[in-house]
């Protein structure tokens, strides 16, 4: 097995956030069949398979101390501390006309705190084209440093409003953008790549980004019960692939999003008629995503959804080693040695060779010794010593061993008294 660990719908908690902004994978168009994955993903984890449980970080208990991510803000409504409204950013009046003086406008501050700026270039078609969330679009992309570095440019960026297919920054302004417009983005490395960085593209950690963007189309996402199998197959790969790459760079709460819209995906019902194979590659995305999600909910401590994530994996799969180590680890956090114990055998039992399971089995038996040890003399203490007990039965013992000794004496002392009064009434 690869060193590789695997990996709520919550959105927030654990590191900065990330995404490669130009990234054809993510794209979500109005045909999911027909999209291809990138190479820069690709790299995050070529093989598209589940992640192992063959990992350092799971033999050691040591607590993640990873940054808080900032939550994916709802804009949809007004924000306190903006410059303008969308629509006076956008030089648009409250009949849809198009301002003379309305190229450029100021910076608006999308989130009142000066680290998530936006710019309008050119208006669009109005505040009515503006998308929603939810729904697919596609954008020309620019991305540079602040210093003024190229990044990368995307000339036909797809993906999903509000499924974290991209960085905040693009998720975020693009939805204040009109159909056709052209705006420049400042934004702060919190809402770009974060401490970690990026190597595709190329991002150094802590870089604050400047992005030139266009929103070329709008278009409502494919109705999943009309989408066909092969379809709801790729497009649940693609946003557990996201998962992955948000769970490699330590970003659990977003991993754990990436993954729950997956399995929406796999789990949404059909018009459509699937095969009995289609319906096990559905199936099979379907328990990578679980087991993955119960590593990421493991590492955001939520320890009763871990062991659901798990429970449902072993439904569908009873022999999955991944699902049974993990069960065993979240049932050991919870204090239940005997149940992890069982767990972990069964796992063992189907992988014998594998080293972290041995590993964490020997590190669990000899926490479930010292904590017996530790409740018997808990025991002991509430119960009082009990060992003068037992000079109390040996007295018991030596005192009716006394006792019978002093009877037949007496009865000896009686029998001679009456054998001599018997001798002497026979010499009268």
């Amino acid at each position: 097995m690869a060193a590789l660990e695997e990996v709520p719908l919550v959105v927030g908690g654990g590191g900065d956030p990330q995404d490669k902004a130009g990234q054809s994978d993510a794209s979500v168009g109005s045909s999911p069949s027909a999209e291809t994955l990138g190479t820069g993903h690709a790299s995050l984890l070529d093989s598209g398979e589940d992640f192992d449980i063959l990992n350092s970080e799971e033999e050691d208990d040591d607590d993640d101390d990873d940054a808080d991510l900032p939550p994916l803000e709802d804009i949809s409504g007004e924000k306190k501390g903006r410059e303008k409204s969308g629509a006076e950013a956008s030089g648009i009046s409250a009949t849809g006309v198009e301002s003379p003086s309305a190229q450029p406008t100021e910076w608006m501050d999308v989130l009142g705190n000066g680290q998530l700026k936006k710019k309008v270039l050119e208006v669009g078609k109005g505040p009515d084209s503006r998308p929603r969330k939810g729904q697919n679009v596609r954008v020309h992309l620019k991305t540079s440093l602040a210093n003024g570095t190229a990044v990368e440019e995307e000339p036909s960026l797809s993906f999903t409003l509000g499924d974290g297919d991209v960085i905040q920054a693009l998720d975020l302004t693009v939805q204040l953008m009109e159909l056709e417009e052209t705006a420049l983005v400042q934004a702060d490395a919190k809402y770009a790549y974060g401490t970690v960085g990026s190597t595709a593209p190329p991002v150094p950690p802590g870089a604050d980004l400047t992005l030139e963007l266009r929103l070329l189309d709008v278009s409502d996402a494919p109705d999943l019960e009309l989408l066909t199998p092969a379809e709801r197959t790729a497009l649940a790969d693609r946003k557990r692939e996201r998962g992955n790459a948000y769970y490699q760079r330590g970003d659990y709460a977003f991993a754990v999003n990436s993954y729950g819209i997956a399995l929406q995906v796999s789990e949404s019902s059909s018009k459509v008629d699937i095969t009995p194979q289609e319906e096990a590659e559905l199936l099979d995305v379907k328990v990578k995503c679980l087991n993955n999600m119960a590593a990421a909910q493991l590492k955001l401590d939520h320890l009763e959804a871990a062991l659901r994530s798990c429970i449902s994996v072993l439904v569908h799969q009873p022999d999955n080693v991944k699902a049974l180590f993990r069960k065993g680890k979240v049932l050991a956090l919870r204090g239940e040695y005997t149940d992890a114990i069982r767990d972990l055998k069964s796992a063992l039992k189907l992988e014998p060779s594998n080293k972290t399971i041995h590993a964490e089995l020997s590190k669990l038996v000899k926490k479930h010794s010292e904590h017996k040890g530790a409740e018997q003399a808990m025991y002991k203490k509430m119960l009082g010593n009990p060992s003068p007990a037992a000079p109390q039965k040996h007295q018991g013992k030596s005192s009716w061993s006394v006792s019978w000794k002093w009877l037949f004496g007496a009865t000896a002392v009686a029998i001679g008294g009456v054998a001599l009064s018997v001798v002497i009434a026979a010499r009268n």
